[in-house]
């Protein structure tokens, strides 16, 4: 077995070389998506469907070849069918569907699909079933209806069913919007502000709610200019950019440079096969991952010339200012070295700890410790770490979690062991407190059987669409790699060791009988879950499971390469796969278990 990994090892390490761009990182490659087809269709229909005819017809075609036999559009081509992608697709191709009757026979099954569902889209029933399905958090649901009424879907008076966006709240200052009751989440104040225009334009509201509207909305446009970033794509997304720009371009702003960047991007972020992505890339986040993937074999594998070029280009994307998305503090990162990037609590926690690997921790040391003064002051009341700010807890997205947290846990434990003697004495107990906060935080939210949840990496095999396997294997291997501190006390690591015992006695409860991992119990295995699992086990003590998790692992490669899985995005079930995720967590299962 040990022959074995050595060279599966290398052939791995030798495609992650390939995979190098040639600035000297990764990019990734992200699955192309129906649902930011769709929204980008719309957006360059609304905007000029003459001018844009070319990247539409691109993007209708990728669609006609990309239907699911039941009629439906799941969120990657490899994803089963779901009423949110495959309704915005029925409404993107209502557009087009009079002048062309493939798209009339297109249209035709995505309606069986979704009667089928118990959704009628001739009835204002569609409104009911939307807001249903996404209960009181309204960053989906009212985007999507209000597309759908742009589009035609389902009458004239579908925006009468539709709830109005709040956004004149947007122009109260920051420190007031965690005190509020949004129906959107944090990151989604361009969707509220864009579309909740258009909703009143297009609604009628009582006389006191209308006047104050209307005398909002110069003041609300003027805000969200402030949030567009260089490159016109809001967090780089499609989706988000889409919906922004087909909303302010039918509430008569379609001159607006917030249109013509967000449509210039749009139109950029089109690939080869008229398809797009929902994001432009992970680049930062599977570059992190890259590094860490390859742990004591890093300079096997990278030259001193590559870790210098990687050095310098982490330490480029790193956040030098107040950021003006959601006003957090320079130090943190986002995960994609593109302007609409936001600093968030997984990329950050990934940079310090691969920059650490990188480089001796001199020489990256301002960056580090920019980077942890961050976190510090992104960590909630109750210890855990939410993604982009603190306090925002009224919506599931926006609270802490245990896969962030445990990620956190581990770099303010390295940046401990590394820096703590140079650290002033207050700002070393600062990071000690916020460790033992967030150890609290994870004790708390760890399960009766033993598993944590994570927030951003879903399965679309378990009936709620959770991934406790994916939580906890990644807490588990960082707890594990805390444990290699040695500043740590015997009695802080006896406490972990219990939380990690209990952790991996779940995952050897719900190995499938194969040998691999999926999502949860009985859930088809994967080759991200499985090679993550096997990453959280300790080998010495779990030699059996390990080994029948890398022979299923070295049969599913041989049988599909690095076919990437649906994985990610479960708080709103929206589902990506991402070209770089199997090979890290492969290489990342075999570093681990050669040590």
């Amino acid at each position: 077995m040990a022959t074995n990994l050595q060279n599966r090892f290398k052939e791995l390490s030798d495609q992650l070389l390939e995979q190098m761009n040639q600035d000297g990182f990764w990019t990734g490659e992200l699955s192309s998506s129906a649902l930011g087809v769709a929204v980008a269709i719309a957006a360059l229909h609304f905007e000029n469907c003459d001018e844009n005819h070319k990247e539409i017809s691109k993007g209708l075609d990728w669609l006609l070849h990309t239907i699911n036999d039941d009629g439906s559009y799941g969120d990657t081509p490899d994803s089963e069918g779901n009423i949110s992608t495959t309704l915005l697709v029925y409404a993107a191709v209502n557009l087009y569907a009079r002048e062309d009757h493939k798209l009339t026979g297109l249209q035709k099954n995505m309606a069986d699909y979704l009667l089928k569902s118990s959704i009628d889209v001739t009835s204002n029933q569609v409104s009911k079933a939307i807001l249903a399905h996404y209960k009181k958090d309204y960053t989906f649901s009212v985007p999507i209806l209000t597309m759908c009424a742009l589009c035609g879907i389902p009458g004239k008076n579908a925006f009468k069913y539709i709830p109005q966006l709040p956004f004149e709240l947007a122009l109260l200052p920051r420190k007031f919007y965690r005190m509020l009751n949004l129906s959107v989440v944090s990151y989604a104040i361009p969707a509220l502000v864009a579309v909740g225009v258009v909703i009143f334009k297009k609604k009628s509201s009582n006389k006191f709610w209308h006047w104050i509207r209307k005398n909002s909305v110069k003041k609300a446009l003027s805000v969200l200019i402030k949030l567009v970033p260089e490159s016109g794509g809001f967090l780089e997304a499609i989706p988000l950019t889409a919906f922004v720009s087909l909303s302010l371009i039918n509430a008569g702003y379609k001159d607006m440079e917030v249109v013509q960047k967000g449509i210039a991007f749009l139109k950029r972020a089109q690939r080869n096969d008229g398809s797009w992505p929902i994001d432009i890339d992970l680049s930062t986040w599977v570059t992190s991952l890259s590094i860490k993937a390859l742990r004591t074999k890093l300079n096997d594998v990278l030259t001193t010339a590559q870790k210098d070029k990687l050095t310098e280009h982490l330490k480029a994307v790193q956040n030098k200012k107040i950021h003006p998305f959601n006003g957090t503090g320079p130090g943190g990162w986002g995960w994609t070295n593109f302007s609409g990037s936001v600093p968030d609590g997984d990329d950050t926690p990934g940079v310090i700890l691969a920059l650490l690997q990188l480089q001796p921790k001199e020489k990256i040391k301002n960056e580090v410790l920019a980077g942890g003064n961050w976190l510090l002051k992104l960590q909630n009341n109750d210890g855990g770490f939410p993604t982009f700010s603190k306090g925002w807890g009224k919506l599931p997205f926006d609270q802490s979690c245990a896969d962030l947290t445990g990620h956190n846990l581990l770099a303010i434990s390295t940046l401990i062991g590394h820096y703590g003697n140079e650290l002033k004495k207050s700002r070393k107990r600062a990071y000690i407190k916020s460790f033992s906060k967030a150890l609290k935080y994870l004790q708390k939210q760890q399960q009766p059987n033993g598993s944590w949840l994570p927030l951003w990496f879903g399965n679309q095999g378990t009936a709620d669409h959770t991934n406790p396997v994916y939580g906890t294997a990644r807490v588990l291997t960082y707890m594990n790699d805390i444990l290699l501190q040695n500043w740590l006390e015997s009695s802080l690591k006896n406490k972990i060791q219990t939380i990690i015992d209990s952790g991996v006695e779940f995952l050897l409860k719900i190995q499938n009988k194969d040998g691999s991992w999926g999502g949860g119990e009985s859930v088809p295995g994967s080759m991200e879950e499985t090679a993550l699992a096997v990453s959280a086990m300790l080998p010495s003590k779990n030699t059996a499971a390990c080994q029948k998790g890398f022979e299923w692992l070295g049969q599913y490669y041989k049988q599909n390469s690095l076919k990437p899985a649906p994985i990610g995005l479960y708080f709103a079930s929206l589902w990506y796969s991402e070209k770089m995720y199997p090979l890290t967590a492969y290489l990342e299962s075999i570093t681990r278990i050669s040590n």
